[in-house]
């Protein structure tokens, strides 16, 4: 589980009250947390075995997504059965989460509702991917997006 708190707002002393607010987590789960300087955020992670969410992969997310060259940026990855997307235009982050998916067709169904909700157009934007797209993959994003670049 994760969350992004801006800097201003973010108190060490109440990380757990800050990741409680958007979720469930165990008395014994450790909250930890990391800066996200470039976009002004600080990511409040769990470090458990029970966590699903890999704080690394999120990580990695918001470190490579300025390698994203167009202004909308849209950087995904696929680890397992889970979507993590960040979304940003300029150097303002507007949206990072993760998913659970089945398979491919539910993650597409996740990153449009996703640039949907925040008014972006698929059909001007580029979508960037860290993880392994196979062919099928590939060809089925450049149906909706203006290209599909591989970090």
């Amino acid at each position: 589980m994760f969350t992004l708190v801006p800097s201003d707002f973010f108190d060490p002393a109440s990380k757990r009250e800050a990741l409680a607010e958007v979720a469930v987590i165990g008395e014994e789960s450790k909250v930890e947390h990391i800066e996200i300087p470039n976009y002004n955020a600080v990511l409040v992670y769990t470090v458990d075995e029970d966590s699903v969410v890999s704080a690394s992969v999120i990580l990695d997310i918001f470190n490579r997504l300025n390698e994203c060259t167009e202004y909308n940026k849209i950087l995904c990855s696929i680890q397992d059965d889970l979507l993590y997307l960040a979304v940003a235009q300029g150097k303002s982050l507007l949206l990072a989460n993760s998913f659970k998916i089945q398979d491919f067709t539910s993650a597409q169904y996740y990153i449009f509702l996703s640039i949907k909700s925040l008014q972006i157009n698929p059909e001007m934007s580029t979508i960037c991917w860290l993880s392994d797209l196979n062919a099928d993959e590939e060809m089925s994003l450049y149906r909706y997006f203006k290209s599909v670049v591989r970090l």
